[in-house]
């Protein structure tokens, strides 16, 4: 997932607005506006769209990188205690790592805990294979589909009351996957 999208509204084959239009259907990444569109009503739609910010070319590479370190800092949520979430008997604690299951402390890989805190981050959002790849495993692995099912496979057999039956880490088939449990105290998602 990207932090930050960088938009040029003149763009090849589709119109800037209308991808900025779409993004907002699915993200809420800080989307910066280039253009060379000087004319108020321009700058008002695409800011109307969703765009956070809007920069007229020609720019200095000082403004640019300003912008862009603005809109990263707004839009890091500020530090609150991770989540903890409990379950039919499991319990996860993301700030202190650990994962326990009726009382007893559960192993965890350091890859299925990259995998657990990645979807827990996200309660309840689908997380596609390619995404989960590339924030687990890195650039270049998002077609291993494959290594991501068997870690999936395993930290079920961890996390959930039945492995069979998932009712914690959901599968979206061909898709990827939910964590359908919200933190301590909000419910079920």
């Amino acid at each position: 997932m990207p932090e930050l999208v960088v938009l040029d509204l003149n763009l090849p084959g589709i119109d800037g607005m209308e991808v900025c239009r779409r993004l907002r259907t699915w993200t809420q990444v800080p989307i910066l506006i280039l253009s060379v569109r000087e004319d108020e009503a321009g700058k008002v739609e695409a800011l109307d769209l969703g765009a956070d910010d809007y920069l007229t070319k020609p720019f200095g590479v000082e403004e640019l990188l300003a912008r862009v370190r603005a809109l990263l800092r707004r839009s890091r949520p500020r530090e609150s205690p991770p989540p903890r979430f409990e379950v039919d008997g499991v319990e996860i604690d993301l700030s202190t790592r650990r994962v326990s299951r009726d009382g007893t402390d559960v192993h965890l890989t350091k890859t299925e805990w990259l995998l657990l805190e990645a979807m827990a981050e996200y309660p309840g959002k689908l997380l596609t294979h390619q995404w989960l790849l590339e924030r687990v495993w890195g650039a270049g692995y998002q077609e291993d589909v494959e290594v991501l099912r068997v870690f999936i496979s395993q930290l079920r057999k961890k996390v959930e009351p039945d492995p069979t039956t998932p009712t914690i880490i959901v599968t979206d088939p061909g898709i990827g996957y939910r964590w359908a449990v919200a933190a301590s105290g909000e419910g079920e998602v």
